[in-house]
């Protein structure tokens, strides 16, 4: 990046009257000129300007004009954009780094995952980190290998982006990595990550589930929080007693985790101890618990709830009168 001549890897004669005036202003000595140049050139919406725009990306001595020809190329979700953008990834600024990852991570089509797949095993944890975010909503079956591999990686950030590139693909042979991970990995951002990866799946396994109750006990309370909330979304047999036992939580969140869990899986043993938090402090539980309670269905709930319906709290008096409609129409 030595000077800021324009490359021509792209046929000027293709370029409409507008795009092409547009064009000497790219070899402007001004990097400001240059870069309100490319946001014209991306609002006109054409694909034929696509080579001056990934031209300055690759070539501009102006790390401002780089990272705007790598916010604007996220755009087009084409293989020449996309390899660019994966190039900056390793650019030496890091706003072109970091402009070239969010374009990355917008990408919607597969066949963008070819090209980013072999990023994921660059020496920078950056660049790994960024290619795998990219991956993330691709559903790209390539991606499985790269992602199951970089489970290993040192790096909490790489790991973390490792779980949700699996989450999406919801691949059987992701189940027993993901569950090690949400039992294992010293970062609880990723333990959290794991098992909200878990909740994808179609039906929870005994693996699963025992990774599921065991990190009701994690020493994070957002860990704890979250294997509440993936608990009820799998509608795991044989969690209700641990998930009664959430309701005392110290933390406020994983008791509302937990009394919503209760009330998908839709025993209506759990009655009593799921009533017993329409008088807690805290609206939000209240209003939780009698949404619960119509879901479980038990009429021995319709005192408690009665007397919710004329609790303080707008919302919780509107949840008890659905769950008293609910009971109330099941008899």
């Amino acid at each position: 990046m030595t000077d800021i001549s324009l490359p021509l890897t792209f046929d000027p004669d293709s370029l409409d009257p507008e795009a092409a005036a547009l064009l000497p202003r790219l070899a402007s000595a001004d990097a400001a000129v240059r870069r309100i140049a490319l946001l014209a050139l991306a609002d006109l919406e054409d694909e034929a300007v696509l080579g001056p725009i990934v031209a300055a990306l690759r070539t501009d001595i102006s790390s401002d004009v780089r990272a705007q020809a790598a916010e604007v190329l996220g755009a087009w979700e084409r293989a020449d954009a996309v390899a660019a953008l994966c190039e900056a990834l390793a650019d030496r600024a890091q706003d072109v780094r970091d402009a070239a990852a969010q374009s990355l991570s917008n990408l919607k089509d597969p066949e963008s995952g070819p090209l980013l797949a072999p990023w994921t095993t660059h020496g920078d944890p950056f660049v790994r980190q960024a290619a795998l975010r990219g991956l993330r909503e691709l559903r790209y079956a390539g991606a499985l290998e790269p992602a199951l591999a970089a489970l290993s990686a040192s790096e909490d950030g790489v790991r973390l982006e490792a779980v949700s590139v699996l989450g999406w693909l919801k691949s059987e042979r992701a189940l027993g990595p993901l569950t090690a991970t949400a039992a294992q990995d010293p970062s609880a951002a990723v333990r959290r990550a794991a098992i909200g990866a878990l909740g994808i799946g179609a039906a929870a396994t005994d693996e699963t589930t025992a990774a599921l109750l065991s990190a009701l006990r994690d020493a994070a309370w957002q860990v704890r929080e979250e294997a509440a909330a993936t608990l009820g979304k799998l509608r795991a047999s044989g969690a209700q007693d641990a998930l009664i036992a959430a309701l005392d939580d110290d933390y406020w969140q994983v008791r509302l985790q937990a009394v919503r869990a209760l009330g998908k899986l839709g025993d209506a043993n759990a009655s009593t101890a799921v009533a017993a938090l329409l008088t807690h402090a805290i609206s939000n539980l209240r209003k939780e618990a009698a949404l619960s309670l119509g879901e479980l269905g038990d009429a021995a709930s319709l005192p408690a709830l009665h007397a919710a319906a004329t609790d303080p709290d707008p919302e919780v008096r509107k949840a008890a009168r659905i769950a008293l409609a609910q009971i109330e129409n099941a008899h």
